[in-house]
């Protein structure tokens, strides 16, 4: 090991962050600080969860926002209970593929905004689990929003590189007030917002979807020609959900089910499961290889099969065999790269109801980089919280709706518009997601419960996700890292043709490598088959937060990735 201030068996340049009473690891050192500020106060995970999550939304305005939506995974450990809240909105009702059939639909304005579903989620799952009072979980945000922060080198680096977002008449006074993007150490102010999340510890939900705030969105939306009406907001509500899951190598690891991608990242642990990584070393081009042609696997099988599952049935039990990643594993060849990746038949891995593929369900017949925040916590009684919210790309939309505060999210971009893909867009349809929140426990017989809770962790990225999970996952089960080892160490992204969630599709596929993995690894990377495209060192996208719990002793370990601004907080 090259020798680096913090590393015990790989490199690492920032220590684990300890604690006993409760961890929070999340993109801004601000936000990871309101939530332990609610532990402290006696809160529960949930509480410090929303906290965490509406001060993000005020210090990191590039990557979520209640313009946007999330998923929120909860673990109770008084039940043994795992929740998910899906708080993803969708198209709006005036949405059709014909729409935009000709012109597709803009990257940014007011034409590439959903329903925003994030706000629901908080409310709901504060309102199920919380214990604060509402003022009290967003009182950090608030204070952020109305007396201002220093703006970061990173976050000075987005607002510049958004020039519409320097120039719409509502956005620009917020983040280029004097004719210029705000720089580092600029104060960010967000009065409006502030306000906005006043008016909504008053009135609720119904305050964002059908009171004052809504009115004043729909009169914005209407006046840029957008396509937001009253029925879509009214209409809005997130979803309970029950996670899935697998086992790998003694460890069981939950997921948000569909829409949510996390399916992938379960079927490629059931894939390079079957091959055992650690025999092959970490970070060698045998065990990259492996994970990168079970990626491939999965990927094509997402595109095939994966969508709303209200609008069609996901072979989610085929999908998730642990036969079919047997079937599946068997195409790969350790010593050179499949040169054609085709989805499989996991239906033929179901109870029987699936023999035909993918179906619509009965009365609904099928006709670059997101940029996205991840936060976990885990407070003093085991509860936990892994939360993604989002705005798709940086700064969504680009639009603050009107004297709201509100940044509206672009989630529109992630829709197919081929008549007939499973994701193809359809009026009230939820688009197909890649936000994945991820718990990992030790291991029961089915049927009673949960283990302990061992990690907590996931990243936002777009496709990333879940290739980012994957090398982490394994770095830490398979080889031992430290989570801040693990969230440091050198990352691999593929990306692979007619598979990717944006646009452009249609792409030669390459493996990009940090410019950290050894030159040997990327020449035998190259001899097996893999186009290489080489980053900086710290070039891969992605910023993984992570909490790893000592079962035995109940001690928190945290680390957040130093690829963007996050920051582990501990008590």
């Amino acid at each position: 090991m090259t020798r680096t201030p913090h590393g015990v068996q790989f490199e690492a340049h920032r220590p684990d962050i300890m604690g006993r009473n409760g961890m929070v690891s999340s993109g801004h050192p601000l936000a990871s600080q309101a939530g332990i500020s609610m532990l402290q106060k006696g809160g529960n995970a949930v509480d410090a969860a929303i906290a965490v999550a509406a001060a993000l939304n005020v210090v990191e305005p590039q990557m979520s926002g209640i313009g946007g939506d999330g998923y929120i995974m909860v673990y109770r450990r008084e039940t043994g209970k795992i929740d998910v809240v899906n708080g993803t909105g969708p198209a709006p009702y005036a949405a059709n593929r014909e729409r935009f059939a000709d012109s597709g639909i803009p990257e940014k304005g007011i034409l590439s905004v959903s329903v925003p579903g994030l706000l629901d989620a908080w409310l709901s799952a504060h309102e199920r689990y919380g214990i604060l009072k509402l003022a009290e979980v967003l009182e950090p945000a608030i204070d952020l929003a109305r007396n201002g922060f220093p703006v970061s080198h990173h976050l000075a680096r987005d607002i510049a590189s958004d020039r519409f977002l320097c120039e719409f008449p509502t956005s620009r006074p917020i983040f280029a007030p004097e004719g210029r993007p705000l720089g580092p150490g600029d104060l960010l102010y967000q009065r409006d917002l502030a306000d906005t999340f006043e008016k909504i510890i008053e009135g609720g939900t119904e305050a964002f979807y059908g009171g004052e705030l809504a009115e004043e969105m729909l009169r914005f939306s209407r006046e840029q020609g957008g396509l937001l009406s009253e029925k879509d907001l009214a209409d809005y509500h997130c979803t309970w959900q029950e996670p899935i899951s697998t086992t790998y190598h003694g460890y069981r690891v939950y997921e948000a089910p569909p829409n949510s991608s996390g399916h992938v990242l379960l079927q490629e642990l059931n894939i390079v499961e079957t091959f055992g990584l650690k025999e092959m070393g970490c970070n060698t081009a045998e065990s990259i290889h492996v994970m990168v042609e079970a990626k491939r696997l999965a990927f094509a099988d997402r595109e095939a099969y994966m969508a709303d599952p209200d609008y069609v049935e996901v072979p989610i039990e085929g999908l998730l065999s642990k036969m079919y990643a047997w079937d599946r594993a068997g195409l790969i060849d350790v010593a050179c790269t499949m040169k054609e990746v085709s989805p499989g038949r996991p239906h033929d891995y179901q109870d029987g109801s699936m023999a035909g593929g993918p179906v619509a369900k009965s009365g609904k017949a099928l006709k670059e980089e997101g940029d996205t925040t991840c936060f976990v916590v885990l407070d003093r009684w085991g509860n936990g919280v892994c939360q993604l919210q989002s705005l798709q790309t940086l700064f969504g939309s680009a639009l603050v709706a009107g004297n709201t505060g509100i940044l509206l999210n672009n989630r529109m971009t992630y829709w197919h518009l081929d008549p007939g893909h499973i994701n193809c867009l359809q009026p009230g349809k939820r688009v197909r997601h890649t936000m994945n929140p991820v718990m990992v426990f030790e291991d029961r017989d089915e049927g009673s419960g949960p283990g302990e809770l061992v990690l907590v962790c996931g990243t936002p990225g777009a496709d990333t996700q879940v290739q980012t999970n994957l090398q982490v996952i394994t770095h830490v089960l398979d080889f031992g890292m430290t989570v801040s080892e693990a969230v440091e160490a050198p990352r691999w992204r593929h990306l692979q043709n007619q598979t990717e969630s944006t646009e452009p599709r249609e792409m030669e596929d390459r493996l990009q490598l940090e410019g950290r993995f050894p030159d040997d690894v990327q020449r035998e990377l190259k001899a097996r088959g893999h186009t290489l495209e080489i980053l900086e060192d710290w070039g891969a996208s992605g910023s993984e937060v992570i909490i790893r719990r000592d079962p035995s002793s109940g001690v928190l370990f945290g680390a957040a990735d130093p690829r963007r601004d996050g920051y582990a907080a501990g008590w």
